[in-house]
């Protein structure tokens, strides 16, 4: 085959066929805490999409994340954490989102084309590294209560607290004259800044 054949050059540069949604292993269960913010981002998302699903409820205070049978069964101490039919059990609040967008593409929300979802992805990270981050920070290491949960550094959470200003600054330039971040429509990244902004008020951050 000669390397100039038009033929074979469109066939390597052809990106990998998507696999059928209907072979895919189905969601089954979503161990998921709704008190938390990841667990309610992919409760957001699936919400959005219309799935059904069964929620069990993981209660953090008590442990139940660090027990040795949840840990045996999700591989880590962590929720939210989606179990699919054929046994697998997906972690990471993005990863499970990204399998439910392969199931379910409409409503889209993490992008139709390559350059819709790296716009997409790059609103979604900056959000989630800035205010997203900075809000749960600031909850996790002053708020008494949570010190079941973290190796609590105050100085740390009240650092976190004096950055939110400047990631809302950031996302209130990107929307004075659009309704959205990253698309035409609502997408993950307009969720996960709706949780963080929302979540601003459990830190007693000013509106």
């Amino acid at each position: 085959m000669s390397a100039a054949d038009p033929a074979a050059q469109d066939a390597a540069t052809q990106a990998p066929a998507v696999p059928d949604a209907a072979a895919l292993p189905g969601p089954v269960r979503l161990y998921t805490q709704m008190q938390a913010p990841n667990p309610q981002r992919v409760a957001m998302f699936v919400a959005e999409k219309g799935i059904e699903l069964q929620q069990v409820s993981i209660d953090l205070m008590a442990g139940d994340h660090k027990a040795e049978a949840y840990r045996a069964k999700v591989g880590t101490a962590q929720v939210p954490a989606l179990e699919l039919e054929d046994g697998t059990v997906l972690t990471e609040t993005v990863a499970i989102c990204r399998y439910l967008e392969a199931l379910v593409p409409e409503p889209n929300l993490m992008g139709r084309t390559p350059y819709e979802t790296v716009v997409i992805e790059m609103w979604q990270r900056r959000v989630e590294l800035g205010l997203f981050v900075a809000v749960a920070q600031c909850f996790r290491h002053t708020n008494k209560h949570l010190a079941v949960l973290e190796d609590q550094v105050p100085e740390w959470g009240e650092i976190n607290r004096g950055r939110i200003d400047g990631h809302l600054r950031m996302l209130d330039a990107r929307l004075a004259e659009r309704d959205w971040l990253a698309a035409d429509r609502m997408t993950i990244a307009d969720m996960t800044a709706f949780l963080a902004f929302g979540f601003r008020r459990i830190i007693k951050h000013p509106t």
